[in-house]
């Protein structure tokens, strides 16, 4: 459904997304950012299904300035190659992947004349998180299992449009004192915790669980419907 556009950052860096496109006219658009993975079939398949919904949907690389073209799977040794890229970017100087990240953003407003969300799995809610408290252009932020969202140099910080978070309440990266310190720091923010692990909404992977998985799609479609228009 979907095909790989060249995005150009602020600071002149290109770098490679996915964009999945609706039939007809959009009704808004959702940038979709990457677990430690890449831009794998999982999150091709989530902005596919973005797309199906009648969204335009950017999943910008956020690891080319680093390593471009990465795809990875969910074996152990995947998890240790995606943990060491993600180590490199969060060390970038400056605004780093942030840039990144608006560049989607902006192309994303620019390609569907509408409202932009943006929605991130793992790395990829923490990246979220930032980007609602950090970036321009959002409407709506929806992170998933944040790693490091719960720390307290994030939970300082204040999201500048509305935000649906989901938690697992097995996370092992996530403890539930740090979710629980998350929702009594931001009240304003839509806080669901489901009985499952970290990565529930992947059915890639081991720790997939569908029940989770369809509550937290159907809370999420809600959710940006409401906020997109």
């Amino acid at each position: 459904m979907g095909q790989f556009t060249t995005l150009t950052a602020a600071d002149g860096f290109q770098l490679s997304a996915y964009v999945a496109e609706p039939e007809g006219k959009p009704r808004a658009a959702i940038v979709v950012l990457q677990e430690i993975f890449g831009v794998n079939s999982h999150i091709r398949s989530v902005a596919d299904r973005f797309a199906a919904e009648g969204y335009l949907a950017v999943a910008p690389a956020t690891f080319d300035r680093i390593k471009p073209g990465v795809e990875l799977g969910y074996t152990e040794d995947d998890m240790t190659a995606g943990f060491e890229l993600k180590t490199a970017v969060d060390a970038l100087p400056g605004a780093g992947v942030l840039q990144d990240i608006q560049a989607a953003i902006d192309h994303a407003a620019q390609a569907s004349g509408g409202k932009v969300a943006i929605i991130g799995f793992c790395w990829g809610g923490l990246l979220t998180w930032k980007a609602a408290c950090l970036l321009t252009g959002l409407s709506a932020a929806v992170p998933y299992y944040g790693g490091g969202m719960t720390a307290e140099t994030e939970i300082a910080r204040q999201p500048q449009c509305p935000v649906l978070a989901h938690f697992g309440d097995q996370d092992q990266w996530i403890p539930m004192d740090g979710i629980e310190a998350f929702k009594k720091a931001h009240p304003e923010v839509e806080v669901h915790v489901y009985s499952a692990s970290h990565g529930f909404n992947c059915d890639q992977r081991g720790a997939y669980n569908e029940a989770a998985a369809n509550l937290a799609r159907g809370r999420t479609l809600a959710f940006l419907a409401g906020k997109l228009g």
